[in-house]
């Protein structure tokens, strides 16, 4: 029997945002796993399941008790074996060397980066960050590729700041919303994709004036909100024209485009194609 089973909540296929990380989410299963190395950080997240697991490296050897929450943080070029003594559930993520590395120098970094391993440890923002992660992929990225990526490099700080053996001063953000009201921006406007919303209803959303959340959205995302609502848009109207007949008058309403000329020209703009031409060429 497998000691990593896939999912009951299988992640979905669709594409992934993230370039330099993988995840998973596993039901691991008791047993042994023989001496592996791993050529890039790892990460394991507990989100269910309150069990031991026995770890063998450097001619070390311990039992860890863990729990929901727990992390385990394996650097690059860990040799080890393990063994679980039970069954858990685990989001598990597989961080790029390089692309941390070069992240790090352009932080302030002196020195190569070097990850501190754990096998048993809680760190309630790491913790958050990966949830999150795993919410947003298992739901399929819902609020797009913009707010993935986000979560990814706000990940990725968080290790060098919190998981680093080398102590990095890490610049003062100027300015910017933040990852908990950035979600909440999007949220917002991916409710109301077939709602013809304006920046005054986003921003009164947000407790914001107008011109304030408009600079301080393009401060933490590099794009304007309309820029983000017309991808939202853009990709709910893919979705539609995939997976349904609807006419694209009925796809035109229902992803905020008040006329269907207007749909068809911003889609073929950003898309490349007309919405029939794109419908054939990837109808299921």
């Amino acid at each position: 029997m497998p000691l990593i089973d896939a999912p009951r909540d299988q992640i979905p296929t669709r594409e992934p945002p993230w370039k330099d990380i993988v995840l998973e989410q596993h039901l691991v299963r008791p047993g042994e796993i023989p001496e592996h190395e791993h050529p890039n950080l790892c990460l394991h997240l507990q989100i269910a399941g309150d069990r031991e697991i026995e770890w063998w490296q450097n001619g070390r050897n311990a039992i860890e008790h863990t729990q929901p929450g727990s992390l385990i943080v394996i650097p690059p070029g860990t040799r080890h074996r393990w063994r679980w003594h039970g069954s858990s559930e685990r989001l598990i993520l597989s961080v790029e060397d390089d692309a941390l590395q070069q992240l790090a120098l352009q932080l302030g970094a002196q020195h190569p980066l070097e990850i501190k391993g754990a096998w048993s440890i809680l760190v309630p923002s790491t913790r958050l960050l990966i949830s999150e992660m795993g919410r947003e992929a298992r739901e399929g990225w819902p609020l797009g590729a913009l707010y993935a990526n986000l979560l990814a490099l706000s990940l990725e700080t968080n290790l060098i700041k919190n998981h680093s053996s080398q102590q990095i001063a890490l610049p003062r953000l100027k300015g910017g919303l933040g990852v908990p009201k950035l979600k909440r921006a999007m949220e917002y406007m991916s409710a109301n994709l077939a709602e013809d919303i304006g920046l005054e209803q986003i921003a009164d959303e947000m407790g914001m004036s107008p011109s304030h959340f408009a600079h301080e959205f393009r401060n933490s995302t590099g794009t304007t909100p309309y820029q983000y609502l017309l991808h939202q848009r853009l990709e709910r109207a893919k979705a539609l024209l995939k997976t349904t007949k609807l006419p694209i008058q009925n796809v035109s309403v229902l992803t905020g485009f008040n006329y269907p000329a207007n749909f068809v020209r911003a889609f073929r703009q950003r898309i490349g194609q007309s919405p029939d031409a794109w419908r054939k060429d990837h109808r299921r």
